[in-house]
Order: structure tokens, then sequence, then C-alpha cells
């Protein structure tokens, strides 16, 4: 979902980056606003192979305390979102470790590619310059429909079996080569399958999700896992397991968080019930497994809205 709350224990490796491309600046006397520095940080990583949005990088400049963020792209902006009194975020790990880079043609890109090719079937089923279009966004934007009638049009222009490359090549009047070059990337070319149906379905109700979030906070966040895991299938079963325990835990909502396949789940759980709904996720997910008890003190923890990246200035 794109509302996110930057928390104590944020991905360190953007924050390394992000504290070492604005020291990289200092010196030069070089004035770049935090957005500007977002949106590098979102460039550079996708040196590594991924074609990874900007999310964690913008909040790891623009969070704030005690306030959740909604952030929005092209050019990024961050509106506050009160938080409800008396909750806490929880964060858990799953141990799952995914080797993103390593597996991006067929997970991390190729889902990627999915909502790019999805967005050109859209527009060209609705008359606008398909080959200029490369986000779900801009058919919208293009056709200035609300985001349920955006859902609604998935399900009447793209059919819920997955497409082929022939049938795409057919459909855009392109050769195996044209497709790939124009609509693919290098990492996806040896994929065939494409859920374009499933993919767009759940960007356009997960962007639907976010702004119906302040108001039924916790159903979203289940109802945004489902859709994670079912949809657009980025999670894995033991993502799934954890959140099972937390929501049996007193998890008010538990989603898992970040780019999938393994990581963290975040779960709002309300202060007066937190040692227990601890205690519970400790044994329900941690305690069978040796290895995942050896880590549990680093991989559970609650925690609250806190500020991004900040030059501190000692002298």
């Amino acid at each position: 979902m794109e509302l996110y709350q930057r928390v104590q224990g944020c991905p360190v490796h953007r924050l390394w980056f992000a504290v070492q491309d604005w020291r990289h600046f200092m010196p030069m006397d070089l004035k770049l606003s935090k957005h500007e520095l977002a949106e590098m940080c979102t460039k550079c990583e996708r040196y590594i192979g991924t074609e990874g949005g900007g999310m964690d990088q913008s909040i790891s400049f623009l969070a704030e305390p005690g306030t959740a963020k909604h952030i929005e792209f092209d050019p990024i902006r961050a509106y506050d979102v009160t938080l409800p009194d008396g909750i806490v975020f929880v964060i858990a790990n799953s141990l799952v470790e995914m080797k993103k880079s390593a597996t991006a043609g067929t997970h991390f890109n190729a889902r990627v590619v999915e909502c790019r090719l999805a967005a050109k079937v859209l527009a060209k089923d609705s008359g606008l310059d398909w080959r200029s279009v490369k986000r779900l966004n801009e058919v919208q934007l293009g056709k200035k429909k609300t985001l349920d009638e955006m859902i609604e049009m998935v399900d009447s222009c793209l059919h819920a079996e997955p497409y082929t490359k022939e049938e795409l090549c057919e459909l855009f009047e392109l050769s195996e080569d044209e497709l790939i070059s124009q609509c693919m990337s290098p990492s996806t070319a040896g994929v065939n399958s494409f859920k374009l149906h499933d993919r767009a379905k759940h960007v356009y109700s997960e962007a639907a999700r976010v702004l119906k979030f302040k108001n039924v906070l916790g159903g979203l966040m289940n109802e945004s896992h489902y859709s994670c895991s079912k949809m657009y299938e980025c999670s894995c079963d033991e993502l799934d397991q954890l959140v099972d325990v937390c929501r049996q835990a007193g998890a008010v909502g538990s989603r898992l968080t970040g780019a999938g396949w393994g990581g963290c789940t975040v779960s709002l759980v309300p202060v007066d019930v937190i040692d227990d709904f601890m205690k519970q996720v400790h044994d329900g997910y941690y305690a069978a497994d040796p290895e995942k008890l050896k880590r549990v003190s680093e991989s559970l923890f609650a925690t609250q809205p806190g500020s991004g990246a900040a030059i501190l200035n000692l002298d």
C-alpha cells in the first residue's frame, strides 16, 4: 500500500546509500532537497538489476515523527496521515531471504513488466497511445477515471487467464523481438506467461485501499496482504503463516511489507495487548525453529513512526 510510516529498523542499506549520497554532495555545496535525493537514490538502486519503485527511498528521507505519509510520484509528494491513538506497529521478520537481483527476471522485474503490458493493453483498448504508456496510472489519468472505474475496466478488458507472448505480439502487431525490446526488459526476455488481469487489479485496488486507509485501517491491511499473496503473488508460505499468527495474536491488521517473497510483516496492534501479542508471535512462529529463535531479538519489535534521514551538524 502506498501509505508508509518510517520506523526504527528502516531498510539499513537504503538509508546508508542515502547518507553516502548526501555526504558526497555536501563538500560541493550543492543544495539538493530531500525529494531530489529520494529520486536520485531510487535511480541508483536500479543499477543492481531490479526495476524498483521509490517508496522506501522516499520515506527514508521524508518521514516525520508521529505520522504516516501518503506518498505519490511524478513528482514525489508526501502528505501527513494521522494514525489512531493507542496503537503501535510491530515488525516481524519471517527470516526468509529473497535474492531479488538474482531472481528479478522471474519475480520482481516480471511483475513490473506485467504491469507495463497491462497498461499498454488497457491503453490500446481505450484508444490511447499505447506505445507511449508505461504505467497503469497513465491510463487512469488519460481516461480521467476513478480507481473503482479502472478496476471495472480491468475486469472488462483483460481476461483472467494468463496472456502468452504470441497473444501479445498479435495484439500489438509486434514481432517477439520487438515485444521484448519495446515492452519488456532483458532480464524478463524468457518469461512467456503474463497475468495481466491480476497484476493490474492488484495495483488499482491497492491504490483504492490507500485512500480508504484512514477509516478502516486494520481491515484494509488484511485485504492488502490477501491481494499481495493471491493477486500479485509476491508473498511466500512463511509470510502467510506469520501474518496468520499475528492476526490470531491480536493484531487489528497485518500484511507483508517491502518487495515480498520474504522479509517482514507489519502489524497494527493495540498498545494494551502488546506484551501478550509479542509473546504469542514469539511462541507461534519463532519458538518452533531453533534457527529462527536465535534471531528473534532482532526480528520482532514494536515501533512508532520516526524521522527520516537528516544532516546532524556537530560543529
